[in-house]
């Protein structure tokens, strides 16, 4: 499956017809803490987006409804609409917030992941996201996570309505953490499923069944924690150690791997930084020899970057 650096393409064209830069932007962090509440600083959130969009080339932006909650796509409206016509927003619905502790990491914490799938709330949230957004048709809406109480076709059924009534261009499906290939199938079964959402990165690729099978189908694999939560790229992480040589940042070689991979990754890294979103985006220029990557690659399969694998809260039960 790795590319040869010389063929990487560095566009990918989502839903076969939206023609997106593979390096975007995950907006997630530009909410208060905890993924909560609004930016610390709103003036400052709003630096960033238009400096990746207007001049550094970002045409898509990855947002949530969960994200803040509603504060996220709010900031992207107020620092971006009107909408450049080729930018291209991804936002998602059907999970639950009950506070900014949901998703801080914290040792021998389950994270707070309650899905939502009733077909009358994901209408609701793509009315919302919509109005939030500012826009008359959302370009890519993610299922967030399936809900195992409410049948999947209603979710998705709910979703295609609003696709029919031009509401949403394409769909797609998030996991937490990941789809899986069933499931994806089943999905496909009942609508056109376009992006799959699912953690993966170059020292955990638990994923690479599911990577593979969305290459295989032209779907795109949108890879969350691309650099393992942070683990990689710290001051002690490996990827940092590795890049110590090259002339480049742990994160500009993870991003690099990641597109190199599969032609059908499309990376979101998140930062609150102009200056990590700078250099984020030079991963695209950095070419390594296939030594060079074998042997980056037996480094991180040393790794084990954390992920949410506690339990989350039980969801047996009749259908909603």
């Amino acid at each position: 499956m790795t590319t040869p650096a010389t063929t990487v393409s560095q566009t990918f064209a989502l839903g076969g017809d939206l023609m997106v830069n593979r390096l975007g932007y995950g907006a997630m962090h530009l909410t208060g803490p905890g993924m909560w509440g609004p930016p610390t600083n709103p003036d400052k959130a709003k630096y960033l987006l238009r400096r990746a969009v207007r001049e550094l080339g970002v045409n898509f932006i990855d947002t949530a409804d969960s994200y803040g909650p509603g504060y996220n796509e709010e900031i992207i409206k107020e620092a971006l609409h009107p909408y450049p016509d080729n930018l291209v927003i991804a936002t998602k619905g059907g999970m639950l917030r009950s506070g900014p502790e949901d998703w801080v990491r914290a040792e021998g914490r389950a994270p707070y992941i309650v899905a939502l799938g009733r077909p009358e709330y994901l209408r609701q949230q793509v009315e919302l996201s919509l109005y939030r957004l500012g826009r008359e048709c959302i370009d890519l809406y993610q299922l967030h996570r399936i809900d195992p109480l409410v049948p999947l076709e209603d979710q998705l059924g709910a979703l295609a309505e609003l696709q029919q009534a031009g509401k949403i261009r394409h769909i797609g499906l998030s996991g937490q953490p990941e789809v899986t290939i069933e499931q994806l199938e089943a999905a496909r079964a009942i609508v056109d499923i376009v992006a799959v959402e699912n953690l993966y990165n170059i020292a955990d690729r638990s994923g690479e069944a599911v990577l593979q099978h969305a290459e295989k189908e032209n779907i795109a694999f949108i890879p969350w924690f691309p650099l393992g939560h942070g683990d990689l790229v710290g001051p002690t992480g490996i990827l940092t150690k590795a890049a110590a040589n090259l002339g480049c940042t742990g994160a500009q070689l993870g991003l690099a791997w990641l597109l190199r991979h599969s032609p059908n990754t499309l990376l979101i890294p998140g930062t609150t930084s102009v200056a990590h979103l700078e250099d984020n985006l030079k991963a695209t220029d950095l070419h390594l020899s296939d030594q060079q990557w074998d042997e980056i690659e037996a480094l991180c399969a040393k790794a084990t970057p954390w992920r949410p694998t506690a339990p989350v809260p039980a969801q047996e039960g009749p259908a909603r």
